[in-house]
């Protein structure tokens, strides 16, 4: 399996702090956004990933990850002249997923919670059949795209931020699909706003009744980070549990050394290159 990080947009909601760098690019605590992203797919196996992003940052991206090897995977790069809607982003990188089932994460959406990674694998498992959507309960389904379930928790419908509602279920940005993804989104036609919706492909799934919902579980925490508030308690929220537990949260280099990516003695190697003590010395204690 392969995955799409997209790190492009325009990120205006945060204005002028995006004037100068990605949105993608700025802590989360003691992180860059996209290490979020990113080490959520690695937990679940995946080491063959494309970022996307504007020319205008994306070799800020290839500075801060490289080619990926250092941590045991494998990261390209396809520059998106302009946002034309997530749906979009297939038909930059189609010559990478090469008709196969593909992974897409969106770069500002950071998940975390035990066994997490158990719904991801279990969705790029079966995304030979069918395609999988993600969805978390939320207290205003007005700022989100919404699934509405009938009462056997099957989906029925699919709407972009509804004025009214009578479900709870949001649709975070994380999605699996099957390998004709590349086929769907070339009959979708934009949107109102000039866009190929991610909303209209996930319709089309679900019109073919091949799209399985996947409800994050009560102890899983989900930001959508593109406003100041959910960067801000997206931060604490790491913070937080990185001070309670003494566990990092999003670390790369520790993601693929438990995965048996990177050996000891190369986690120990690339430990000692780093200029950061605090996270020079975390590392050499898991060796430990």
């Amino acid at each position: 399996m392969k995955a799409i990080i997209l790190a492009g947009g325009l990120g205006t909601r945060l204005d002028p702090i995006t004037l100068a760098v990605s949105k993608q690019m700025l802590p989360i605590f003691d992180k860059p956004m996209i290490y979020y992203p990113l080490t959520t797919l690695m937990l679940a196996g995946i080491r063959d990933f494309v970022v996307i992003s504007s020319s205008k940052f994306i070799n800020s991206f290839k500075n801060l990850l490289g080619n990926g090897n250092q941590w045991g995977i494998s990261i390209e790069y396809v520059i998106q002249k302009k946002p034309d809607g997530i749906a979009s982003a297939f038909l930059l990188v189609s010559d990478f997923i090469k008709n196969e089932p593909v992974t897409l994460i969106l770069g500002d959406n950071i998940f975390y919670g035990h066994n997490l990674a158990e719904p991801i694998t279990t969705a790029i498992s079966n995304s030979n059949n069918h395609s999988t959507i993600f969805s978390y309960r939320v207290r205003d389904p007005s700022n989100f795209g919404v699934v509405e379930f009938d009462q056997f928790n099957k989906p029925i419908k699919l709407i972009e931020k509804p004025s009214q509602t009578k479900s709870k279920y949001g649709i975070t940005g994380l999605y699996v699909y099957s390998k004709d993804v590349f086929d769907r989104v070339k009959q979708l036609s934009p949107s109102k706003r000039g866009e190929l919706e991610i909303t209209d492909l996930n319709k089309s799934y679900l019109k073919d009744n091949k799209l399985k919902v996947e409800i994050l579980k009560r102890g899983v925490a989900w930001f959508d980070t593109g406003s100041f508030d959910s960067i801000l308690n997206a931060s604490l929220f790491v913070s937080t549990l990185e001070k309670r537990q003494g566990f990092k949260i999003a670390c790369p280099e520790e993601v693929a050394w438990r995965n048996g990516w990177l050996t000891d003695d190369e986690l120990l190697k690339l430990s000692s290159k780093l200029n950061n003590y605090s996270l020079k010395s975390y590392l050499v204690e898991l060796l430990d």
